[in-house]
């Protein structure tokens, strides 16, 4: 009997885990449905999954040791979150020339 971790964030700063002893043959979703996760995430599917921090396909079969992550949407683009808090810092107070000494030259 395999014994894995199935970890899920339902929010931020939020972690849960469990782990689980499986029968030989489980998949990565016979675990994240032991585990109750799609319940604590609220999904009747089975989510986006991972083993190790690598995508998977839920009907990859499991070994021991493995842990399952569970993986929610985004609900901001990181491109996009990134660019507004530049625009609200302003040009010169973020980026390569922030820490700019007075009277140096430009671009150091």
């Amino acid at each position: 009997m395999p014994r894995v971790t199935v970890a899920c964030s339902p929010g931020p700063r939020q972690v849960l885990e469990w782990t689980l002893d499986l029968p030989e043959g489980a998949t990565v979703r016979d675990a994240v449905r032991a585990s109750g996760c799609g319940e604590a995430l609220g999904e009747a599917q089975v989510p986006d999954v991972g083993v190790w921090g690598r995508r998977c396909p839920p009907q990859q079969m499991l070994r021991e040791g493995d842990r399952v992550e569970v993986y929610r949407a985004l609900k901001v683009d990181p491109k996009v979150a990134r660019r507004e808090r530049f625009r609200k810092q302003g040009a010169r107070a973020a980026g390569l020339f922030a820490g700019r000494r007075p009277g140096a030259k430009p671009g150091y």
